[in-house]
This record gives C-alpha cells, structure tokens and sequence, in this order.
C-alpha cells in the first residue's frame, strides 16, 4: 500500500501510526497538499490526505474510513478497538472528539494564515470548539486510570487524541495552553515519548 500526506497532519500520522501497529508494510510519499496538489489530484480529486493506495491500485481517502477498512482486513486479535461495548463506543466518541479537534484547529489555521480579511467570529468559534472539546476529553480521561485510555494496549483513542493535540499545539501557538488539561498533557507525552510516535513524526510545516 501506498500512504501519501505529510506527518505533520494529525490524519496522516494516526495512520501511519496503525499501519505500523498492525505490521503492515506500506511506501509513504510525503505529498503536500499544496505544493504537491498536481500530483495528488489525479489520485484523490478531492485533494486531500491521507490518501491510501490499495495494493488493487483502488484509493480510499479519510482516515476514519482507512482505519475502518484496514480493521476488516487485521485478525480481531490485532484490532486496535476494544473488542466489546460499552468500551468500544466509548473509544469511537474518543476519536471522534479528537479528530474534529483537529479539523477545528485546520479550519482555524486557515482562517487566520490564508485569509486576507479574518472573521473574528469564526474564529472564536473555532476557538470555542476547541477549547470545549479538549475539556470533554480532560474529563472522559480523568475516569480511566489504566496506562492507556481503554486498558493496558494502545488504541485508536490514543492515537487520535495524541495525533490531534500534537498538530494543534504546533499550528495554533498560543491558542492551547495544555497546563490547563494535565491529565491529557501527561497522556500525550507518555505516547509521543514512544519508539513508533518518534519514528512516525514530523514538526509543523505551514503551507507554502
């Protein structure tokens, strides 16, 4: 399989992160969507990423449906879900809530680096969004005192959430102060201090 995007997006890393989790060997092409738009459009008219090429050549774009199809094809002993609810539900709010915090915090990075003129009131929305999802994923972490969200595995709620949090503290400097969420700062520096989160990585580029 092929995986094009930069680590530096949280969507691109989370995948990588579980390719290699579940050892599956993939090439990865560090495409930009921007300086790279011409080579990614033929591929994903939508120009995005991640975009994951098959080994069928077929391509499937959005990291939620990647990760989807890459757990039917992984023996259930390998799943990065928990195996039963209500944990498993509860890993999907977790992720969910973490990747729309990335997506708020692209949609705020944009908003204020490509805009001539800015609309302030995106851009408290935006900031409210953020803001209130991080403090729902403060609370949900403080219930669970286990080493990794759902158990003593790492899951795809880790992932996301360590991915996300990464991507907006880099992009949006100043908007986060992660003090105020002790108990996901402490999360998210046991992941990222990992052999795979170190491999996987990549500081912030802004687009060109």
């Amino acid at each position: 399989m092929i995986l094009i995007g930069q680590y530096d997006s949280s969507f691109v890393r989370r995948v990588a992160i579980a390719l290699k989790l579940y050892d599956m060997p993939f090439r990865h092409l560090p495409w930009s969507v921007f300086s790279d738009a011409h080579r990614i459009r033929p591929i994903n008219p939508l120009t995005r990423v991640p975009t994951l090429i098959l080994d069928d050549e077929d391509v499937l774009v959005d990291s939620h449906l990647i990760i989807g199809y890459l757990e039917s094809i992984v023996p259930a002993e390998r799943s990065l879900w928990p195996a039963a609810d209500p944990d498993r539900h509860r890993a999907l709010k977790v992720a969910g809530l973490a990747t729309g915090l990335a997506d708020k915090a692209v949609s705020l990075f944009y908003e204020q680096q490509l805009h001539e003129l800015v609309s302030p009131v995106w851009v408290e929305r935006c900031r409210g969004q953020i803001s209130a999802a991080l403090t729902m994923l403060e609370e949900d972490r403080l219930q669970h005192q286990s080493q990794h969200w759902f158990g003593e595995s790492i899951g795809h709620a880790d992932i996301a959430v360590a991915c996300a949090i990464r991507h907006v503290t880099e992009s949006l400097h100043g908007v986060v102060a992660m003090q105020d969420y002790p108990a996901l700062h402490a999360h998210c520096e046991r992941l990222e201090a990992m052999p795979i989160f170190r491999e996987i990585s990549q500081p912030f580029i802004p687009p060109a």
